[in-house]
């Protein structure tokens, strides 16, 4: 005879308990990437494009052909 501990059967029964709550999916970016609710974000007017804005300088090299430099 085999005991099985209880927890073992209410997963089997119910599945694993989803214990971290996940957080809201908002969208994703230019690149693909998922925005999540509560990230920051910044929107081109002109083109209704998303970006986060922790890939600012990406997108504006990447789409909008920005060219960052020193003066000299």
């Amino acid at each position: 005879m085999c005991i099985e501990h209880p927890d073992i059967t209410q997963t089997l029964k119910t599945g694993y308990p989803n214990l971290i709550e996940q957080p809201e999916h908002f969208g994703t970016d230019f690149r693909g990437n998922e925005i999540l609710v509560g990230d920051s974000v910044v929107l081109d007017p002109e083109t209704g494009e998303i970006c986060l804005e922790e890939d600012l300088e990406d997108y504006l090299i990447e789409v909008k052909g920005f060219v960052f430099k020193t003066a000299d």
